[in-house]
């Protein structure tokens, strides 16, 4: 059973938070995901929830009032957007590397500077090797569902990683939209109760948590991290599978859209992704074959699946909503090109940093990457990889 509702993405995130019921909520505001924890603390307030609302002086001391509620053996989640995770860095690795699976709605938001407070995803692509899982949206929904799987996800036996759930600044976090809602009973169920092997409350096991490791041991703790991230694809897929029967939605790592016998494509993060299919719709329309592949999984990265996807396509553009500042490649562009290089594909791609501190992306824009695509399919060669889209030069 589900009902529906007219929700912003911030609120989707609140209405899934009071479902699921955490233990601890520690936050620190900063636009625009200062609603996250605006309406969580009146869900407190009102006594909707059982959770411990911990206001605090920064968001690094949110992030470590999380890792420290989660250590104990509470579930635990904090929000927060840009500058504010960049001042989480040094515990985004903590929570990584001591094994909590805490949960972190990231509103994504230009890092300054010039200060910015709209969407690109330089925040949650700095992170991208800290060791979290990193699940981004395409709009309201998706901001909701994967929330509901998030705890399920990080907390699988053989995962036990913080997870990120990423919507784009003001364009999903903002914006209401029609979704649907599963109800209460069926979220308590799916996600169910937190029972931790180990925590520091627990008075039958006492031990210690992130202790100082030598070099006899610092190596290992690092595969053994690998090798649960290396896991948590399978864990994200398993617990997709299970969600589709209680929601009706199917999830995967990333989505295929038109893309059977395509010939040109995208590969994009985000909301985006939205506008893109509505170009591919028209070019469809047109007897182009064009299609386009959604990144919903960043971290871990699904490289031989998207290459596998990729392997019949001609030319591709590669979209970062970040800057890496190279002279080569953004990040979504560099793990794509290895895919594909590993693979042994044959198809040309090209790599568009757009979208910066919010830059309007429109269908227009978009059918002109795929013209430039057909383009480039056609020469057999691309004579300047590295992009950019909507700038003025």
């Amino acid at each position: 059973m589900s009902r529906r509702d007219r929700l912003s993405g911030n609120e989707a995130v609140a209405e899934a938070l009071r479902q699921i019921n955490p233990d601890v909520m520690a936050a620190f505001p900063i636009t625009p995901s200062t609603e996250i924890p605006q309406y969580f603390s009146k869900l407190v307030a009102d006594g909707l929830v059982d959770s411990e609302f911990i206001p605090v002086e920064s968001e690094h001391s949110a992030m470590s009032a999380v890792i420290g509620a989660e250590a104990a053996g509470a579930r635990s989640v904090t929000a927060t957007s840009s500058a504010g995770m960049a001042l989480m860095w040094e515990e985004l690795y903590l929570a990584a590397s001591n094994r909590l699976p805490c949960v972190l709605t990231l509103v994504n938001r230009a890092l300054s500077g010039p200060i910015n407070i709209n969407c690109d995803h330089s925040d949650s692509m700095g992170a991208r090797d800290s060791g979290w899982i990193q699940i981004y949206a395409e709009n309201n929904q998706e901001v909701y569902d994967n929330l509901v799987m998030a705890y399920r996800i990080g907390e699988h036996k053989d995962v036990r990683l913080p997870v990120m759930i990423c919507q784009d600044g003001f364009i999903t976090s903002h914006a209401v939209e029609n979704i649907n809602l599963l109800e209460d009973k069926d979220v308590k169920v799916f996600v169910g109760e937190y029972e931790p092997e180990n925590y520091l409350l627990n008075p039958e096991c006492p031990m210690a948590l992130g202790p100082y490791s030598v070099t006899n041991y610092y190596f290992e703790a690092k595969r053994a991290q690998a090798e649960a991230m290396k896991h948590a694809k399978n864990v994200i897929l398993e617990i997709a599978d299970k969600y589709a029967k209680i929601s009706g939605r199917q999830y995967g790592l990333f989505e295929e859209y038109k893309m059977d016998d395509a010939e040109e494509a995208v590969v994009i993060i985000g909301s985006a992704a939205g506008t893109t299919k509505d170009a591919a719709d028209e070019l469809r329309a047109q007897g182009k074959k064009v299609g386009l592949i959604k990144i919903r999984v960043f971290r871990p990265f699904p490289a031989e699946e998207i290459a596998e996807a990729l392997k019949n396509v001609k030319a591709v553009a590669l979209m970062d909503r970040t800057e890496s500042f190279n002279n080569c490649c953004g990040p979504l562009g560099a793990e794509v090109s290895a895919a594909l290089y590993r693979a042994k594909a044959d198809c040309l791609t090209v790599n568009y940093v757009y979208g910066l501190g919010g830059r309007d992306v429109k269908v227009e824009d978009m059918k002109n990457i795929y013209n430039e695509l057909e383009k480039i399919a056609e020469s057999g060669e691309v004579t300047e990889p590295y992009r950019y889209m909507g700038v003025r030069e």
